[in-house]
């Protein structure tokens, strides 16, 4: 076989050349695109009508066939166009669990040319009430849970809402013919989903034709370092990234030997909350696909195990702390997921002894999978895939082909492979900039380049991410990567989660800190700890400082930890007499 990296292109050059599936082309603004395709999520969505009586959603008792879900969207698209009187380019916000409704309502925000808004379901009252603001949205599309959240702010703006009940349980609306039965916010405009009438499966959407240039979406950051922003992406970006995971689906089966497009449609299971970009990479490959999405109402790993037994699932997307929780179900109770072919990470970094594990129990049989994706690049941009991810587990992978990456110096230059410097990145999928927010959307390009804020290195066409900028630990001039030494720490036995952060020190500047959960009944010391950092790195990578906690590490919805919020935690902890057991 040659050289990995040698039968990295050659399949990349397959895929990619003029008249191939994937080929791209040099666009108006300067960047690469797909040749072919949809050009608008619109275009997108209309195709997967042909899969018709296919399961597409799965949620309980409950199952959407791509044909009643896309009756469906589209007769709620008509009603917000005609009934709502809501025009392209007004915003509709989406605020729900992971119910199938969730689909149904960002498909037909894109049907009527909306721009659609998923808003995180984890938020406050306070944390809506800054973003409707900000978007000032024409409707709401929510789910009981939300209401309450987001009834004041639907009052004072006069905004109509749209009540979507979920699925059966207890946070279920029970059937009535008004919603004012049911104590909801007095003033608010309601009309409850169920109570619409049933879809027409023959009824068209709305006559409407979105150009590649329009907005599509507005998907709100994180929010890990300040007030989420929201990042816009056009149609164009979108389709973009869409076809993405196709692209990496038949870069993976020719990296097998396969013939890509004639395996069975993927089953999945959603993990991933749909407000979060990277269950877009995930709904889009499986939608393109004519596969089948498998929803949980929430995260449990044992009721996941269920799942994939029950319903045949293939392929697993989730970020690595549910994915590390899924093996520790499988050993600790023996359901082995035995019709997974793919297991793929992404979100937040993952510790490189994941795909070792996995590999260790399942061999082959199972294809693992990490990638690189942002709010800013509408999902996954770079993969690492099957073999290429066993022999280099602390790589995220390549690019897709309408995606160009560089690894910048201070002043902007190219750095060589093996140097790190700031990722930088522009193609299709990149979002246009943030909503209404010039100065920010300014600092975030350099001629046509979107600063991550993520440290890179590139070996052999691979990038490695080692750190954020912000995150990075400089201890006495010399840097420290956070992310390097937390996958160290991921390693031993003991440690069931780790976060790496810089504290202050008066000579140093910073000195290197960890913040280790262990796993139940463990009795490592955190001499023992630093101990095991230290054969594997440098004096200088080894925290100074580790401080166990018996709490779950603060993790935003994507999985990135919220190292602001363990910095103030840690800071705030006085030094304890020495017993092994706290920094030494």
């Amino acid at each position: 076989m040659p050289h990995t990296d040698e039968r990295a292109h050659h399949i990349h050059a397959l895929l990619t050349a003029p008249g191939a599936p994937f080929a791209v082309v040099r666009g108006e603004r300067g960047t690469l695109e797909y040749a072919d395709g949809p050009r608008t999520l619109r275009e997108f969505i209309e195709t997967t009508w042909a899969y018709g009586d296919t399961a597409f959603l799965i949620a309980g008792e409950r199952r959407y066939s791509y044909g009643e879900f896309f009756a469906a969207a589209s007769a709620l698209a008509v009603r917000l166009s005609q009934e709502y009187g809501l025009r392209p380019g007004d915003r509709a916000v989406i605020a729900m669990r992971n119910h199938p409704e969730w689909q149904i309502a960002f498909w037909a925000a894109q049907l009527a040319g909306l721009v659609a808004v998923p808003l995180n379901s984890w938020w406050t009252e306070a944390e809506f009430r800054h973003a409707l603001d900000d978007c000032e949205p024409g409707v709401l599309l929510v789910d009981g849970e939300r209401l309450e959240r987001v009834a004041g702010w639907a009052r004072r703006s006069g905004t109509r809402v749209v009540l979507f009940r979920g699925l059966p349980g207890e946070h279920q609306l029970p059937g009535a013919a008004s919603v004012e039965q049911y104590g909801l916010p007095d003033g608010v405009r309601v009309e409850r989903y169920e109570d619409l009438p049933a879809p027409d499966p023959l009824a068209a959407p709305p006559d409407v034709e979105p150009r590649p240039e329009d907005d599509a979406t507005i998907l709100y950051t994180s929010g890990t370092t300040g007030r989420p922003k929201g990042a816009v992406a056009t149609h164009l970006a979108q389709a973009g990234a869409a076809l993405n995971p196709r692209y990496q689906a038949a870069y993976s089966a020719l990296g097998r030997d396969a013939v890509p497009g004639t395996a069975p449609a993927p089953v999945s299971l959603m993990t991933f909350p749909f407000f979060h970009v990277a269950a877009f990479t995930s709904f889009y490959g499986v939608m393109a696909a004519g596969g089948t999405l498998v929803l949980m109402d929430k995260w449990d790993a044992d009721e996941a195990l269920r799942l994939i037994r029950t319903h045949g699932v293939t392929h697993f997307a989730g970020v690595p702390t549910t994915a590390l929780q899924l093996l520790d179900a499988a050993e600790r109770t023996g359901d082995e997921p035995g019709g997974l072919t793919l297991f793929s990470t992404g979100g937040a970094p993952a510790p490189p002894a994941l795909v070792a594990r996995l590999t260790a129990r399942y061999g082959e049989r199972v294809e693992p999978r990490n990638g690189y994706g942002l709010t800013e690049t509408s999902g996954g941009v770079l993969a690492n895939i099957g073999a290429e991810y066993r022999a280099d587990p602390g790589a995220v992978g390549r690019p897709t082909p309408v995606t160009e990456a560089r690894i910048a110096g201070a002043a902007g230059q190219e750095l060589p492979e093996g140097e790190v410097g700031e990722l930088w990145l522009r193609g299709q999928s990149l979002f246009r900039g943030y909503w209404r927010d010039p100065a920010a959307t300014g600092e975030a390009f350099r001629d046509g380049w979107f600063r991550t804020g993520d440290l890179a290195v590139r070996r052999e066409g691979r990038i490695a991410v080692v750190d954020r900028l912000t995150d990075m630990v400089i201890r006495g001039g010399e840097n420290v990567y956070c992310v390097e030494v937390e996958g160290v720490l991921h390693d031993h036995p003991d440690v069931l989660d780790a976060a790496v952060l810089g504290l202050p020190h008066p000579v140093l500047g910073e000195e290197v800190a960890a913040v280790v959960r262990l796993r139940p009944g463990a009795g490592t010391t955190a001499d023992a700890l630093r101990e095991h950092v230290g054969r594997s790195l440098a004096g200088f990578k080894v925290p100074a400082r580790v401080l166990f906690t018996g709490e779950p590490l603060r993790r935003n919805a994507a999985g990135k930890l919220l190292k602001r919020e363990l910095r103030t935690a840690a800071l705030a902890r006085t030094p304890q007499p020495p017993d092994g057991r706290t920094s030494g």
